[in-house]
């Protein structure tokens, strides 16, 4: 029993290091837009990093208001030096991460601007929800659309399954 634990404790000595390099911030150059919340970078060790953009979700690209988001994305971000603060990787090796450009939230002005949801299921930033409604009240991006045309992206992936 006393050698399990010395070997968990050695083990967890030598991943540590590992795992916590996987959330330091770090900058890097935007070299890509995938869609609304999905954009690749280029470190300065010449490493290129797929980014989903942590806490929001936008229109797929089938989805109304889908290319406007890619656009809007890429307009704050493609080819600029940004901020990437690692938040977790997800399913599909994607790192999760806040996105800053000149200190300010990409996630925070997607939502503003009304080109992204707020994902209530990854939700930690709670202001997201105040900008989420001043962009409903104003009908700011896709909340101008007609009702029946704002399908969250969470439920048009599970309808399209």
């Amino acid at each position: 029993m006393h050698n399990r634990h010395l070997l968990i404790y050695f083990l967890t000595l030598l991943l540590f290091p590992l795992l916590s390099f996987a959330a330091v911030p770090y900058n890097a150059k935007v070299i890509g837009i995938t869609d609304g919340d999905t954009l690749r970078v280029l470190t300065d060790q010449k490493k290129q990093v797929k980014i989903r953009l942590a806490e929001i979700d936008t229109p797929e690209r089938k989805q109304p208001w889908g290319s406007k988001a890619k656009q809007a994305l890429s307009d704050l971000t493609f080819q600029k030096m940004v901020a990437v603060q690692p938040v977790t990787t997800d399913r599909y090796g994607r790192t999760v991460a806040h996105i800053l450009v000149d200190g300010i939230s990409i996630s925070h002005e997607m939502v503003r601007t009304g080109n992204a949801w707020v994902y209530l299921k990854y939700l930690k930033e709670h202001s997201l929800l105040d900008l989420e409604t001043e962009a409903m009240d104003a009908k700011r991006g896709l909340w101008g659309l007609p009702e029946f045309q704002r399908v969250p992206p969470w439920e048009w992936r599970r309808k399209k399954r």
